[in-house]
């Protein structure tokens, strides 16, 4: 049996976008709405950390490790799971921090997270360098990947996908934001295990398409090991569409901000700049391309990040 804790608010609701899918004149829209997962705000990360936290709670673990950028979402969650299982939490974060605490930065130092400096290109060094010296100091570190994505992560996304189709959905596409890899590769094992008849695309928000592919088919199939029965994926099995990375990661532009303010003033729903606005943005070029039949089935895949949204980055870029 496979170790895992459960604090996230499961099942999380699948709703319909009859608004925004009348806007758009295109298929019918779903929302999958792991914004609502409960912990620290939500988003895809708490599923993961159930799995995460019960394999450091079986080593034995006091202190945990792990890294993002400034105002990482996966971060933020780590920090509040760290708290929640009284465990030490060290963050090794790139980027300027802002002069006064703000978004997830200010809720990483709430939660009473070590914060530690770096550069995005010395990020996976230092979180090394920072876990060894933990574990030198006796602080029994577990080490939590960039985005929580390894095989332990991604099982968690193997097991979600179960849960929407217990949900009475079946949609023809399920598109979402990807980066780290996780959540695709949980995704796209599900489908593969049950048979999944439509098609999973994951919008890049920051790697080229045939690095990410890579990426989430070696996860995949390591993932499938934890489950008992290897399962190969290659590249090819893998959709990616990385044509709205736009300036580059956390850099927001007006496809990311239209993006926003239509599932904001047509839904009531809130995205965030970084990761589900720029899948959103990439959603609805691909509606206008007519990419999409009128009668298939949509799910837009909802992973968090509300709290990015009240930062002076990017609320002024939205104000305007």
């Amino acid at each position: 049996m496979i170790p895992r804790l459960f604090f996230a608010h499961l099942p999380t609701p699948i709703e319909e976008m009859p608004h925004l899918s009348a806007e758009l004149k295109g298929p019918e829209l779903f929302i999958k709405r792991d914004d609502q997962t409960g912990l620290a705000f939500g988003g895809n990360k708490t599923r993961k950390l159930e799995f995460l936290l019960a394999e450091a709670q079986a080593q034995g673990a006091e202190t945990l490790i792990s890294a993002g950028a400034i105002q990482s979402n996966h971060c933020r969650q780590v920090a509040a799971a760290a708290a929640r299982f009284g465990l030490n939490c060290v963050l090794v974060l790139f980027g300027q921090a802002p002069k006064v605490a703000e978004g997830n930065y200010l809720l990483d130092q709430l939660f009473g997270a070590e914060i530690v400096s770096t550069t995005r290109e010395q990020r996976d060094t230092k979180l090394q360098s920072v876990f060894e010296e933990a574990q030198a100091a006796g602080r029994q570190p577990y080490l939590i990947p960039y985005g929580g994505s390894n095989a332990t992560g991604a099982l968690a996304y193997a097991f979600a996908f179960d849960e929407m189709l217990s949900q009475d959905l079946s949609p023809d596409w399920v598109i979402f934001a990807s980066s780290s890899g996780g959540t695709q590769a949980g995704m796209v094992l599900g489908a593969k295990r049950i048979y999944f008849k439509g098609k999973i695309l994951g919008i890049s928000v920051d790697r080229p398409a045939e690095q990410l592919k890579s990426l989430v088919a070696q996860l995949a199939e390591e993932t499938s090991i934890r489950l008992g029965d290897k399962i190969s994926f290659s590249s090819a099995d893998i959709l990616v569409n990385s044509d709205y990375t736009g300036a580059g990661y956390g850099i927001m532009d007006s496809p990311e901000k239209e993006a926003i303010r239509l599932f904001a003033r047509r839904e009531g729903l809130l995205l965030d700049p970084v990761y589900t606005g720029r899948a959103a943005a990439g959603l609805i070029v691909l509606i206008h391309k007519g990419f999409f039949k009128p009668e298939e089935k949509v799910l837009f895949w909802h992973t968090g990040g509300t709290p990015a949204l009240f930062t002076k980055q990017y609320s002024q870029f939205l104000a305007n």
